[in-house]
């Protein structure tokens, strides 16, 4: 299955890039959301998004929502990479593209680079808060993102929106009454928001790019929005294991390395975020909740395509178990809460 033919791209891109020659297209394999590809030529690299073939969950895959947001945050001060090209044509490749700027640098997935000894792990921590400060300290009006989302509601909206998406998955694939129970138990909770803030959506350690301890830039926009800034905080927080955290088989490879020595635990990383945004921030445990129950409900999206053979990630079969897996983790998380 191409994703993203080479000759078709070639002759698209031709006249709208730098170089000469035909365009050398290499699949990267890592993330399992959209698809990302590596465009090449002239020495010159580019990064390619587009959504997966066979998406269940079509809102979670909208690359062109991702460009834009990107392109508002140019003249920003947030580490993002900077945009080339959208193509909107189905026609080119299949679906909707669009090309940024390869940022070099290392994600930090399964393994801890050389130069993280525990020192720069700290900074790793800090540097995760600050980059995420920066998002939330960008005034989304003035970069061109005025109605691009609803500044009020967006709790109450993401519950809506991800109850339904789980009732089109689960006919798909099976019957998950733990993922149900955690979406109740959050719509009958549902916290007063602080003023409203661009939301990244998926920000996590495996997709930010670093240089050295230097986080160079945040990857994975398609869920970006305009809404509570403390969604964003609560997502981070929930793929930050610590040393005691149970051991969780389907996030393995992207959470655990921050169970090393010398990480900062999740209540410091909390307290840094309310000093760099002079924001109260309060018991988190709701939008913990609610990060668990989203993750779980993306990847269930994830297991039917796997099931209706839409897809050749070998992740996918893994979601079998890890799905209801993360649904007792997110009425666990809600029960600690009732308890404190």
């Amino acid at each position: 299955m191409s994703l993203a033919d080479p000759e078709a791209l070639s002759v698209y891109l031709d006249d709208r890039l730098p170089g000469e020659g035909p365009f050398e297209v290499e699949r990267h394999r890592a993330g399992h959301s959209n698809e990302t590809f590596f465009v090449g030529r002239s020495g010159a690299s580019w990064v390619l998004r587009r959504p997966p073939a066979g998406a269940f969950l079509p809102t979670a895959h909208d690359v062109l929502r991702e460009h834009r947001v990107l392109t508002a945050l140019g003249d920003t001060p947030v580490r993002a990479p900077r945009t080339v090209l959208a193509c909107e044509d189905p026609g080119v490749i299949g679906a909707p593209f669009y090309l940024m700027d390869r940022v070099a640098g290392e994600v930090i997935r399964d393994a801890l680079p050389a130069w993280a000894d525990p020192p720069a792990r700290v900074r790793i921590g800090e540097e995760m808060v600050d980059a995420l400060a920066e998002v939330h300290a960008v005034d989304w009006r003035a970069a061109g993102l005025e109605g691009w989302g609803s500044p009020t509601g967006y709790l109450e909206r993401q519950v809506k929106r991800w109850n339904g998406q789980l009732e089109l998955t689960l006919p798909l694939t099976r019957e998950l009454p733990e993922l149900l129970a955690a979406g109740a138990w959050l719509r009958e909770r549902v916290p007063e928001s602080p003023p409203a803030t661009i939301v990244q959506g998926d920000y996590k350690l495996d997709n930010v790019i670093w240089d050295g301890p230097r986080l160079a830039a945040i990857l994975d926009w398609e869920m970006a929005t305009i809404g509570d800034p403390l969604a964003d905080l609560g997502w981070m927080l929930s793929f930050w294991a610590e040393p005691r955290d149970p051991d969780e088989p389907v996030l393995a490879g992207h959470i655990e390395v921050t169970r090393e020595p010398g990480f900062p635990p999740r209540a410091e990383l909390a307290g840094r975020y309310a000093e760099r945004t002079e924001r109260s921030i309060g018991d988190l445990t709701w939008y913990t909740v609610l990060a668990i129950w989203k993750l779980a409900i993306l990847l269930e999206g994830s297991y039917a395509r796997h099931i209706a053979g839409a897809t050749d990630d070998p992740f996918f079969a893994e979601l079998e178990h890890g799905v209801p897996a993360l649904a007792r983790r997110a009425l666990a998380t809600a029960g600690e809460g009732a308890a404190r």
